[in-house]
């Protein structure tokens, strides 16, 4: 799984009929020591409601095609969960609680 922080969206009028109704969500992966964005940008399927300005884990290749809204789908990355906290080295560095997005 990889940190990432949802930038934006993406749409797409024509596409395969099976990945009709799914939203598509700009993906920048972070450092999670200073929740810096690391300018690397993924595309990926949203399995669980994620939203602009979230932290959220996803995954890529096959495992992009295990949940619920993506099985059986083209995708090669899929965000998979919302993140609430990160602690590095016992230490709190990301509370979504106290984040704006």
């Amino acid at each position: 799984m990889v940190l990432a922080k949802v930038v934006g969206t993406v749409v797409s009028t024509s596409k395969e009929p099976r990945i009709e109704g799914i939203k598509f969500l700009l993906l920048e992966k972070i450092d999670p020591a200073t929740m810096d964005g690391k300018e690397d940008y993924v595309v990926a399927m949203d399995s669980v409601g994620a939203g602009l300005g979230e932290i959220v884990f996803y995954v890529s290749g096959s495992s992009s095609r295990m949940t619920r809204v993506t099985e059986g789908k083209p995708s090669d990355a899929a965000i998979v969960a919302i993140v609430d906290n990160i602690d590095l080295k016992g230490q709190p560095v990301y509370r979504k609680d106290r984040e704006r997005s």
